[in-house]
């Protein structure tokens, strides 16, 4: 499909200058344009990298454009080691103490809580 005719719909013309030039290719008065895919795609193509970005300039511009504004610290990675003691309660105990850190969201959740969050989200304002 490489050259393609434009037919105009005269009832489609957005426009008074649109709707004339339908009524013109229409009567024949004037030449329907003709589109080139192929050719309208290769030339888009060479629009779509800017001339910065065909050069090293491109890269760095970018860089620096994306940099952030404030150091950060890097994390540090700890390890934790336990010792294995074979006893289930030193595990139950570890869980706890896992469960009960400050971050941690609520653990617990009831029959209430879960009916209250039902109800919410039924509730059309």
């Amino acid at each position: 499909m490489p050259n393609e005719e434009v037919k105009p719909n005269l009832n489609e013309a957005s426009t008074q200058d649109a709707q004339l030039a339908a009524e013109s290719i229409a009567s024949g008065e004037e030449k329907a344009p003709t589109v080139d895919f192929d050719s309208d795609y290769a030339t888009a193509q060479k629009f779509s990298v800017s001339e910065v970005d065909r050069t090293g300039e491109g890269a760095a511009s970018a860089q620096a454009a994306t940099a952030p504004k404030y150091k950060t610290s890097k994390p540090e990675e700890t390890k934790t080691q336990t010792q294995s003691t074979g006893n289930p309660d030193d595990f139950v105990e570890s869980a706890k103490e896992v469960g009960n850190t400050q971050t941690e969201g609520v653990t617990n959740v009831s029959d209430d809580l879960v009916q209250q969050a039902l109800e919410k989200g039924e509730r059309k304002n």
